[in-house]
């Protein structure tokens, strides 16, 4: 199961944090993304898209 929008392609980053020691913790971002019925090429599909493309409009929701 990917960690990947269908519509704009945004994936995990890798994302660094320091502690008071200066030790670097490599940690991973997740995107936030939702699995929503969506209507693609005429056909009502399941897409995982993330919270900026649905706020955005880019993507029609099934009724």
């Amino acid at each position: 199961m990917s960690k990947q929008c269908e519509v704009c392609g945004k994936a995990p980053l890798k994302a660094a944090k320091l502690t008071f020691s200066h030790k670097q913790i490599v940690k991973r971002q997740n995107p936030n993304l939702q699995e929503v019925k969506a209507v693609v090429n005429g056909v009502v599909k399941k897409v995982k898209v993330c919270t900026s493309c649905l706020r955005a409009g880019k993507i029609q929701k099934a009724v």
